[in-house]
């Protein structure tokens, strides 16, 4: 495995980053034990959750999973950099009390002690800001926050689905009250979807925060799903399966899946070593469902892309370009 700092800070985390989304809600409490021990066997030591993982009448369930892993002891613990997120409500649902959502101080103090007592840990590394609140003050935010590094609870904060003027103004306030600011930004991120480098990635980069996308196979479209579907394997369903429906997404696919098997490559591989090709990035979050799915994950970090087919797949999936060239003269 190969390592890198996150972001500006001195923090060293793996270039994949386990995503654990289908713990729970798709993978069994003991395979999600499996795949966490081959992780951390394989060198991955960050690790992504969120308190509403589970979902429904099981949000905080993935927490939980891996707080029952924690608690096996070896060090697993100590050798993890643990990040998970809030702002999602984590009332039950049809119970919409006021103050169990969005990033009030009440509402993060509340939702750290939970997620604290779920992951059975007494501090989370990364602290993630699930989605911008538009209601809540940044001064509210860091005055939170800065208590909680203070109690040992949290190390450090990033966000989650943030444009890029909030990672900027987040930070100016931040710079101004004296707080270290945010230090990571996940948002969505692969081939097929690159808006993020006409804003979000250039204020990450400015601002020293790592960039962890998610969805690096862009919903499964990325990993090889016409040749999946030819040769009677499992079929696209939801989002996956209404973008293949469209005509134009269909051919560039093809023509993605056609290049690489002439250089014999795997989809899903390539695309996630292009993203670890790419600026600003730390490492992209795969979601194994199985151990399968992880070992291939794993053949992406030493996977070496040439120059000819980095240009290859920029034609077959061009970029939006710099900002603001990109929408300007």
């Amino acid at each position: 495995m190969k390592y890198t700092q996150l972001g500006r800070t001195g923090l060293k985390v793996s270039r994949l980053v386990l995503g654990t989304m289908n713990f729970g809600p798709q993978t069994d409490e003991a395979d999600s034990h499996a795949i966490m021990d081959a992780a951390l066997a394989s060198g991955i030591n960050y690790f992504d959750t969120a308190n509403v993982y589970g979902w429904g009448e099981n949000k905080g369930r993935t927490e939980s999973i891996i707080g029952t892993w924690f608690a096996q002891g070896g060090d697993r613990r100590d050798k993890v950099v643990l990040a998970t997120k809030v702002y999602g409500n984590m009332a039950a649902d049809g119970d919409a009390w006021p103050n169990h959502d969005k990033l009030s101080a009440v509402n993060i103090r509340r939702a750290v002690d939970a997620s604290l007592k779920r992951l059975q840990t007494d501090y989370i590394d990364i602290y993630q800001f699930h989605h911008i609140d538009r209601s809540t003050p940044f001064e509210e935010i860091w005055q939170a926050v800065d208590v909680l590094v203070q109690q040992g609870k949290i190390l450090y904060a990033g966000s989650s689905n943030f444009p890029g003027y909030k990672i900027a103004q987040a930070n100016e306030v931040a710079a101004r009250l004296g707080s270290l600011g945010l230090v990571s930004e996940q948002c969505l991120y692969n081939l097929a979807e690159r808006r993020a480098e006409m804003e979000v990635i250039p204020a990450s980069q400015e601002y020293g925060l790592g960039v962890i996308p998610w969805s690096p196979l862009h919903g499964g479209l990325l990993g090889g799903v016409i040749r999946k579907e030819t040769e009677g394997g499992r079929r696209a369903s939801g989002r996956a399966a209404e973008a293949l429906a469209d005509p134009a997404t269909r051919a560039q696919l093809q023509s993605y899946e056609d290049l690489l098997d002439k250089h014999g490559l795997e989809p899903g591989e390539v695309a996630l070593a292009w993203l670890l090709t790419r600026p600003g990035v730390t490492g992209p979050i795969v979601g194994p469902r199985t151990a399968g799915q992880l070992e291939s994950a794993l053949r992406a970090v030493e996977l070496e892309l040439s120059d000819e087919l980095l240009t290859s797949l920029d034609e077959i999936f061009p970029g939006p370009g710099p900002s603001p060239e990109a929408f300007a003269w």
